[in-house]
C-alpha cells in the first residue's frame, strides 16, 4: 500500500476534483503548518488601505444598505475565485455537502462541472443518475439554468441552482458541440453513487468499472477483482478497467487502485510550494490482478483521480490505454477548515505521473486511440449451410452438425451496443492469441 508516513503535519487528505464542489476533497480536515501561514513579507498596506476604502465607500454610497458581512464574504470568495477554477470559499451548507459526499450519497443530479470561458462546463454525469439518463455528455455546455443565464456566475453559484429537493424539476438549457441550444428537463433526486460495478463480458474476460473515485473505492476494486476470479474459475485471460467519465475523487483512493495493478514502482508524486504538500506514493509487491492482461477506457471525462491510476498504469506499461484524450486536470486541493464551519478548497500542488509527466491542461493520451461510435449490425438473411442439404456427409472427424437453423439468439452483452468496450475485448483477446502463440 501506499507510504501513508509521508503526510506528516499536514495531515493532508488530499482529492483530485473536476472542479465539482460536490465531490469531497479530503478524508479529513487539513491544516497548513505555521510556516506556511506566517508572514514573509510585509503586509501591503498601500492595497489594504484602497481595501478599506473601496469597503468604506460602498457601505456609505451604495443605492441600498449592504452590511459588513456580506462585503467581506463577497470579498474573500472573488479572491478566490479568481485563483484558478478549483479554489473556492466554502460556507457552511457547501462545506457539509462536500464532506458528505465521500459516502457516495448526496442530492443534486448528478453531473460534474467545471467553468470555462465564464460558461458552466460539464465534466461528467455520473452512472445512473438524472443527468446520464437524460444523456447528457461531457464537453456540454450549460448556457441557462431554468431560463437564467449562466454566463458570468460563478461555479458555487451555479452549483448551488442545480441543488434542490429530490423530486423538484429543473430544466438546463444546453450547447453541444457548437451547435444550438436545447432544452433538458430533469428532475432532481438523491443521488447514490456506486463507486465500482463488475461482471464478466465474456468466458475468461472480466469488466471493472468505477464511476467516481470515493474513500471505500479501492477496497471495493479489490473486492471485484477476486469475484471475477472466482465467478471464472480462478483465473482471468483479460480485464477491461473502464475510466470513462470518471470525474475522479479522492487521491489516496485513486492510489490504491493503480496499486491493485502493481508490484513495484512510483505512481504519483505531488510537488507544491509548501514542503508537505511534496508527497510520493509507491507500489507494494502484492498484486491483486495477479498481472491479467489489462486495457484502460478513458475519454474526455475521465479527470483528476482518473487520469493518476491512467498515468500510473501507462508509464509501467501495465496496460494499454484505449478511448480519447482525457480531461487534463492536473492539480490538487486541499480542504482547509475555518474556525465558523466554513472552509477553504485550495488548490496547493499539482501531481505528476512516474514517468514525471504533468497533464495540467493537456490530459492523458491514450495508446490507442477509438472515438466513441455506434455501429449498426446487420442481420444476416435467409442462409443456407451444406449441414441443412438433405443427404449430406457426416463430418469425418466426428464433429456434430451445424446447420443454420440451429443457430440462437445471443443475449444482449454491454459491448454489443458500446463499440470502445467492444475494441477493448477484441483487442485483450487478439493479445492472448499472441501470447499463446
Amino acid at each position: 500500500m501506499p507510504h501513508l508516513s509521508r503526510l506528516t503535519s499536514l495531515a493532508m487528505a488530499l482529492a483530485l476534483l473536476s472542479g465539482a464542489p460536490q465531490l469531497l476533497a479530503a478524508e479529513e480536515p487539513a491544516t497548513l503548518p505555521a510556516t506556511a501561514v506566517s508572514g514573509k513579507a510585509p503586509l501591503p498596506l498601500d492595497e489594504l488601505r484602497t481595501f478599506a476604502e473601496v469597503l468604506d465607500r460602498i457601505k456609505s454610497a451604495y443605492v441600498e444598505p449592504v452590511d459588513d458581512k456580506t462585503l467581506l464574504e463577497n470579498a474573500i470568495k472573488g479572491m478566490l475565485s479568481n485563483l484558478d477554477p478549483h479554489s473556492a470559499y466554502l460556507e457552511p451548507e457547501d462545506f457539509q455537502e462536500l464532506q458528505e459526499s465521500t459516502s457516495g450519497e448526496f442530492g443534486g443530479l448528478g453531473i460534474e462541472v467545471g467553468a470555462e470561458d465564464g460558461f458552466i462546463k460539464v465534466v461528467s454525469p455520473i452512472d445512473d443518475t438524472p443527468a446520464s439518463k437524460a444523456g447528457i455528455q461531457p464537453g456540454d455546455l450549460i448556457v441557462k439554468i431554468d431560463g437564467q443565464p449562466t454566463k458570468g456566475i460563478s461555479l458555487m453559484d451555479a452549483v448551488d441552482k442545480m441543488r434542490g429537493k429530490a423530486g423538484s424539476k429543473i430544466t438546463l438549457t444546453l450547447v453541444r458541440d457548437g451547435g444550438q441550444p436545447f432544452d433538458v428537463e430533469l428532475v432532481r433526486a438523491a443521488i447514490k453513487v456506486k463507486s465500482v460495478k463488475s461482471q464478466i463480458l465474456e468466458k475468461g474476460y472480466g469488466y471493472v468499472r468505477i464511476t467516481q473515485f470515493q474513500v471505500n473505492t479501492g477496497e471495493e476494486v479489490g473486492k471485484a477483482l477476486a469475484k471475477l476470479r472466482k465467478d471464472n474459475n480462478g483465473r482471468l485471460s483479460g480485464l477491461v478497467l473502464d475510466l470513462r467519465n470518471n470525474p475522479g475523487g479522492v487521491l489516496q483512493s485513486a492510489v490504491e487502485v493503480s496499486d491493485h495493478f502493481l508490484k513495484k514502482g512510483l505512481i504519483v508524486y505531488t510537488k507544491g510550494r509548501i514542503a508537505n504538500s511534496e508527497l510520493r506514493f509507491s507500489a507494494d509487491p502484492a498484486d491483486a490482478s495477479e498481472g491479467v492482461p489489462l486495457v484502460v477506457l478513458i475519454n474526455g471525462g475521465s479527470a483528476s483521480a482518473a487520469e493518476i491510476v491512467a498515468g500510473a498504469l501507462q508509464d509501467h506499461k501495465r496496460g494499454v490505454l484505449m478511448g480519447t484524450d482525457s480531461f487534463g486536470k492536473g492539480s490538487v486541493q486541499t480542504v482547509l477548515p475555518l474556525n465558523n464551519d466554513r472552509a477553504l478548497k485550495l488548490t496547493t500542488a499539482l501531481y505528476y505521473t512516474p514517468n514525471g509527466r504533468s497533464i495540467q491542461a493537456q490530459g492523458i493520451v491514450p495508446d490507442i486511440e477509438v472515438a466513441r461510435a455506434k455501429v449498426t449490425r446487420e442481420q444476416d438473411g435467409e442462409t443456407f449451410k451444406e449441414a441443412d442439404l438433405a443427404g449430406h456427409l457426416g463430418n469425418g472427424n466426428g464433429g456434430a452438425d451445424r446447420p443454420s437453423a440451429s443457430k440462437k439468439s445471443a443475449e444482449p452483452r454491454p459491448q454489443d451496443d458500446d463499440f470502445q468496450l467492444g475494441q477493448a475485448l477484441n483487442l485483450l483477446k487478439g493479445l492472448n492469441v499472441t501470447r499463446e502463440n
